[in-house]
């Protein structure tokens, strides 16, 4: 939950820094028209107001060999606390599991799992999915093709 107003140059700073995280702080002043210590100063409160949770690398993940993407709708047999817990942590640990969510209506969970091939998928459903006590129903959709894929949140900056 926002702590402070976004000024329009934190909007800008935070729509810059979602597309190339790599800016310098002068590139980023420049776009920004600040000077750089006022920059670095906003770009340093934004990070200490948990605006910007933490710089990482997006990496294509057909070059490094993950070239299957699979949605897996998951239900359980109960929604206890302990049910939900125990099949959260399994998920936490599973670094094909590239997002997980908990979910309303047909299903309890919706994931999204990048593996390189269907066999290792497979591998993936059999040794570790199935084998989490208390699921109910598994149902997994593969991916054609990519549409859109983004990072970046909308900020809604002011032209």
């Amino acid at each position: 939950m926002p702590t402070t107003p976004l000024s329009a140059s934190d909007k800008k700073i935070l729509e810059l820094l979602q597309q190339n995280a790599r800016f310098s702080n002068v590139t980023l002043a420049e776009k920004v028209n600040l000077s750089p210590s006022a920059c670095l100063r906003r770009v340093r409160a934004l990070e200490e107001q948990g605006y910007i949770h933490r710089y990482v690398t997006l990496l294509d993940p057909l070059r490094i060999g993950l070239g299957v993407s699979v949605f897996m709708q998951v239900s359980l047999e109960k929604k206890d606390e302990a049910t939900l817990k125990r099949f959260e942590k399994a998920m936490i640990h599973r670094p094909e599991v590239m997002e997980c969510y908990l979910m309303t209506g047909d299903s309890d969970y919706l994931l999204r799992v990048v593996v390189p091939a269907v066999a290792e998928f497979e591998r993936f459903l059999m040794e570790h999915i199935t084998k989490i006590p208390g699921i109910a129903m598994i149902k997994s959709s593969f991916t054609l093709k990519q549409v859109k894929y983004t990072t970046v949140l909308p900020v809604d900056v002011e032209d």
